[in-house]
């Protein structure tokens, strides 16, 4: 046989974001790269980019030669070029996101453009990207429009409803929508990116409503079903909605508790669909814990399988890896990733005994290709 016809190994490396300000009582120190063995799961370290102010949330181009992070609670995005042998990565150049507090970002399915959400400002603004990955600035800025469909009162957690905060801005899975779900005005809007001019247009009907005093905090997609789950920040709720995506139509199908029971404090997290499209978790922060749902494939409605402990302190983050055999939860606040082995029959999750000891991590994205 020709040495050509073996399998390649394929490296895996792991990207962590973090919280580094006093403002945020954080320890991190900029982003940390793994490597990542595919068959333990065991992690190890190979750098750190240091001198990063809160590189909160991390993404990378489609074809991953270039990675991109938001500085959380400033006003700016930069690009990194990504080593694709060794994972390592190299600054390439920053630019002004136009708005306070940018907290997620994503490159268009063109590569051309990187769209970051500004929380504290309510506006998304489009940042086009130049063939050597670097960023220009900003070709586009607006605000989400709207107000609340229900009065505000204490319920809304410290006016963190009233104006808009949009807090994830996912494409769908066809990649025809922008979907922005806005923890401040309750509503999930939906938006088309025009790549000839950069410009973002609203779309028509403009969103999709959440429940009241719910905080639509970040959503994902059934892999192959007209579904979508988002996770609701302030009432600790998941919801499932029909998504038409041909149209951008979110139709409210069920309401589902993330906690076994009523508990002070909790937030909801983070939310993510299994790619085999049978499961869906999602995070409690408070209650820390991850809590797993079973998809009925022909009503897209979940019902609950359990709830594990995150095994530390504020999981705001967590990510399936690539081959869905592992969950690791980043837990802010206690300094650990924690790998979890998934049951792929039943969805649960079980400890393997590894923790990555990482100051305040709050994003984890991976990189695979063949070495």
């Amino acid at each position: 046989m020709s040495l050509n016809n073996y399998p390649k190994q394929v490296s895996t490396f792991a990207y962590v974001g973090c919280r580094t300000t006093r403002e945020r009582n954080a320890r991190g120190k900029g982003i940390n790269v793994f490597r990542v063995d595919n068959e333990s799961g065991n992690w190890e370290h190979i750098q750190l980019l240091e001198n990063i102010i809160n590189p909160s949330f991390l993404t990378f181009n489609h074809n991953r030669t270039f990675m991109y992070c938001v500085h959380g609670d400033s006003s700016e995005a930069s690009a990194f070029r990504v080593n694709k042998d060794t994972g390592r990565l190299e600054f390439i150049n920053q630019q002004s996101t136009g708005g306070k507090n940018p907290v997620h970002l994503v490159v268009d399915p063109t590569n051309q453009f990187l769209i970051v959400a500004n929380y504290i400002s309510g506006t998304l603004s489009v940042l086009p990207i130049n063939p050597d990955g670097s960023l220009e600035p900003f070709s586009d800025l607006i605000r989400s429009s709207g107000t609340l469909d229900h009065k505000i009162n204490e319920v809304d957690l410290y006016a963190k409803q009233g104006i808009s905060h949009p807090h994830h801005i996912p494409f769908n899975k066809n990649r025809r929508f922008l979907v922005v779900p806005d923890l401040g005005l309750n509503k999930i809007y939906m938006f088309t990116l025009d790549t000839t001019t950069g410009r973002l247009i609203a779309n028509q009907p403009p969103f999709g409503i959440a429940p009241k005093g719910s905080g639509p905090r970040h959503i994902d997609f059934h892999p192959t079903l007209p579904y979508a789950y988002g996770v609701n920040e302030l009432d600790s709720t998941v919801c499932t909605y029909h998504f038409d995506d041909q149209e951008g139509r979110l139709e409210l199908v069920q309401i589902q508790s993330t906690l076994p029971h009523s508990i002070d404090g909790n937030t909801g997290a983070g939310i993510a669909v299994a790619a085999s499209g049978r499961f869906v978790y999602a995070s409690n922060r408070g209650h820390d814990s991850i809590v797993t749902f079973r998809i009925d494939e022909s009503t897209g409605k979940l019902t609950l399988v359990d709830w594990i402990s995150t095994q530390g302190k504020t999981p705001r983050f967590f990510a399936l890896d690539s081959t869905g055999e592992f969950l690791y939860v980043a837990n802010e606040d206690s300094d650990t990733i924690v790998t979890f082995k998934v049951n792929k029959e039943t969805g649960k999750l079980a400890p393997t005994g590894q923790v990555i000891n990482t100051e305040s991590p709050v994003c984890i994205v991976f990189s695979s290709h063949p070495s």
